[in-house]
């Protein structure tokens, strides 16, 4: 199956772009290495490093078609392709890989690549690649893990059929499945105390398990994960309260380490009930999902934060308008939300170029910031302009716009402060220019039930050309004279 949310005919083109990837992967092809911008980051097989240099990451491309120079062959299984924005397209896919020389090892497993494409002037580019294979035998700098996994294979089947046959006792067997693998399998008692831990753990964090055995479950996690598995436990009880089967409690949670560094896990947890329903306990396996976080964050920045300003772009600022006015709704507190347009950044930009400009609206997204509280939104909408959008501001109409001009003129003033920008490009020289850019702010204070997103924005925007029609440098209020 595959899942399309973006336009058809830049969905053809990546999709081109994707399957010659592969083509040239799995024939050993060193033109490969083209697709890479000069921007590239990267996770390989053998290792949780990420890779922040192109030329090393092509150094271990060229490794890994040293280690495996022959063909291999790899079979879809299912991909996705999703549009974060005009310029950033995530493909996924999951396939099977099928070497010739280590059929028995890959064949039955399946992979997973993510690829982020990047619009470069006129040429789609990789920016990041993140590639799970279950090559977990891996050692420490292998490229590609084949070699080391197929005989560590060998002789884990081996072992597994000598040891089936002997073992006779189930708690033998238990230790076996348990303690040679890389999921961390534990015990609690009915009071969350650990009773069992498996030394996949001391591997993961560092921690013996003489060292954890008889700690509560909280000591596992940092205060964030202490929160998460709070409010997670309930719900084990809520699905019995609504007749449903008790069934694993799944959650994501920030693991502590012992060298004081942070790990995340997914969780899976079970009560253990005698014949009577009462809990005798818990038990659960635990497997590291770092790379995934990491890799979630960065999709995350790329598809709603803009990336000179870090400001919340187009689609993370709808998101939360959309919030406020549910808010509204509920709470009866106006919002307001400012279409700010900077009047003189055309002539800094043709005169200084677009690095000048750039740190121009980096300062000013900075001074945006400055003037309103950790609650509302500062965004980035595009080129030189900016929205701020107030939440939950006061019951009374004429309250709420008396406290949105103040702001907003603070906004102004701040706004029109000289900037001092560096023409150098390098930190330590110094080539110092004053500029001054003034902005005309368009102000519409609303309530959740009365108009939608999309009006609210319009009418800002209104407001916004009229103040520059009165002659910029000013603030005008949409419908002014009914809000005031």
């Amino acid at each position: 199956m595959t899942s399309i949310i973006l336009h058809t005919d830049r969905h053809h083109k990546i999709r081109a772009l994707f399957d010659e990837y592969i083509k040239l992967c799995i024939a050993r092809d060193d033109r490969l290495i083209t697709f890479f911008s000069e921007d590239f980051s990267g996770y390989t097989v053998g290792s949780s490093v990420l890779v922040r240099d192109r030329n090393e990451w092509i150094k271990i491309i060229q490794k890994d078609f040293s280690e495996v120079p022959g063909r291999i062959r790899t079979e879809m299984r299912d991909i996705s392709i999703q549009e974060l924005s005009e310029h950033i397209v995530v493909v996924t896919a999951f396939f099977n890989i099928h070497s010739p020389a280590h059929e028995q090892v890959l064949s039955r497993e399946v992979a997973l690549q993510v690829l982020i494409f990047r619009l470069e002037g006129e040429t789609w580019k990789i920016v990041h690649s993140g590639l799970s294979v279950p090559w977990h035998l891996a050692k420490e700098g292998e490229a590609n893990s084949l070699n080391n996994l197929q005989e560590r294979n060998r002789v884990l089947e081996a072992l597994v059929e000598e040891r089936t046959r002997e073992l006779n006792e189930r708690e033998t067997f238990y230790r076996l499945l348990t303690e040679d693998t890389l999921y961390v399998f534990w015990r609690a008692d009915s009071e969350l105390h650990i009773t069992y831990i498996s030394p996949a753990d001391e591997r993961f964090r560092g921690y013996k398990a003489e060292e954890v055995v008889g700690h509560h479950i909280f000591e596992l996690f940092n205060e964030e994960g202490i929160a998460i598995v709070t409010e997670a436990l309930p719900r084990r009880q809520e699905a019995e309260q609504a007749g449903g089967t008790p069934d694993f409690v799944d959650f994501e949670a920030p693991h502590r380490c012992k060298d004081g560094s942070v790990i995340w896990g997914e969780v899976f947890l079970k009560a253990v009930q005698d014949e009577d329903g009462s809990i005798t306990g818990f038990h659960g396996i635990t497997r590291e999902i770092t790379k995934r976080k990491q890799m979630q964050d960065q999709i995350r920045q790329l598809a709603f934060y803009d990336t000179l300003t870090q400001l919340p772009n187009r689609r993370l600022l709808s998101d939360r308008l959309n919030q406020a006015l549910i808010a509204g709704k509920r709470t009866g507190l106006h919002g307001a939300l400012m279409f700010i347009d900077l009047d003189n950044f055309k002539p800094l930009n043709d005169k200084y170029g677009h690095f000048v400009g750039d740190l121009l609206l980096i300062e000013a997204a900075n001074r945006l910031k400055s003037c309103v509280r950790e609650m509302d939104t500062v965004a980035r909408f595009g080129g030189d302009e900016f929205v701020v959008m107030l939440a939950s501001l006061m019951t009374d109409p004429a309250q709420s716009i008396a406290h949105a001009r103040v702001v907003a003129e603070k906004i102004r003033v701040r706004l029109a402060d000289v900037y001092y920008l560096n023409l150098a490009r390098e930190a330590e020289a110094e080539n110092i220019i004053e500029y001054r850019c003034s902005a005309s702010i368009g102000v519409f204070v609303f309530l959740g039930h009365e108009t939608g997103a999309d009006d609210i924005l319009k009418c800002a925007d209104k407001a916004m050309y009229q103040a520059k029609a009165a002659g910029r440098d000013t603030i005008r209020f949409y419908q002014e004279e009914e809000q005031t």
